[in-house]
This record gives structure tokens, sequence and C-alpha cells, in this order.
């Protein structure tokens, strides 16, 4: 028998969390079992008054977290039905320029329902973003900040993959190129 003294892979996951006023970012590593936060934070879209420029800044900046990270998986949120169809919509529009933003570069990406992250983290699937925050504070041995939940929001989705490991979710086109070789038909002829 051989042993080999050489690290498990290690594989970076950006989590989202979509939004069109606010949406949270974070990055994981994964290293074998171990977890660490590589970063995390929001981008700010309010001061943005037209939807279009909030989508142009939200894929603006993916490409930037996409091009200094490098991760090898995208775990987004996919968007809840709520009680206001047009925030659904607008919602819905904010996580397809992320994705899109990842497909541009190759990323594969998954998605999970929100009940799904929450009882992945914290064993409840209707937890408080309070409640996530403060069990993400335990596992990923962050700082808490109450102004940060959309982030901690990101970090749990991106955990969530990681746990999930692929299982149980619906996955996304692996990458154009990938989607090309598995449909040859809808390739367009010149």
């Amino acid at each position: 028998m051989v042993y080999s003294s050489a690290l498990p892979p290690n594989k970076l996951i950006l989590g989202i969390d979509p939004g069109t006023q606010v949406m949270g970012y974070g990055l994981i590593e994964v290293t074998g079992s171990k977890v660490k936060v590589v970063q995390y934070g929001v981008i700010h879209l309010k001061s943005y008054s037209n939807h279009a420029i909030k989508l142009k800044k939200i894929f603006d900046r993916m490409i930037q977290l996409i091009d200094e990270y490098l991760p090898d998986e995208l775990a987004i949120e996919s968007p809840f039905f709520g009680v206001n169809v047009q925030s659904m919509l607008k919602l819905g529009r904010a996580q397809g320029v992320a994705i899109a933003a990842a497909l541009s570069r190759d990323i594969p990406y998954v998605e999970y329902a929100p009940k799904k992250v929450k009882q992945s983290v914290t064993g409840n699937g209707n937890a408080s973003k309070e409640q996530v925050a403060s069990m993400l504070v335990q596992i990923l041995k962050i700082e808490p900040d109450p102004k940060m939940f959309d982030a901690t929001d990101a970090l749990s989705v991106a955990l969530c993959h990681h746990y999930q490991k692929g299982n149980n979710a619906k996955s996304g086109a692996k990458s154009w190129k990938g989607f090309l070789t598995e449909n040859p038909d809808r390739i367009a002829a010149k």
C-alpha cells in the first residue's frame, strides 16, 4: 500500500443570497472536512433606482469576485414565492444575472431552496436570519455583525452546498461548453 502525505485538494465555493436592494456573497474554502471563510460581504444596490443598472452592477461585481477568487462552484439561493409578484420577478432576474456571470466563466452552479439552506445549517427550515448568523458564528468562527445578515445568508448557501455535496439540489448546467456538448441539437447552423 502506498501512502501519500499530500493534502486533499481544496474547493472554493461561492455562495450567493440574491437581492435587488442588497445582495450577499460568501466564499468558503473546503479542504477535506475543514471549512474556512475566505471572504464575505454585500453588494449595496438601494441607491440605484433603475433596475437595469442594478442588474449590471450585480453582473460586474460577480465577474470581479469570480476573476479575483476563481471559485470552483457557485451555490445560489433560489427565489421564493412571495405575495408581491413584481418583487419575485426582480429577485429572479438578480439570481439569473449572478448565474449568467458564473456560466460566462464556465463555473457550475447549484440552486438551493431557502428552507433547505436553513435546515442544513441550523436544523430548522424556518430559522430566522439571526439564528442562521448565530450558527455560522459558531461553525465558521466569524464575528457577529447584524449589518451583514445578507452576507451570512450567502455563507450559509455555500455551507449548505458543501454539506449536500451536490445531493438533493436542483443542479444547473455545468457550463456553456457542457451544455452544448449535452445538447448538440440546440446549436444553430450558420
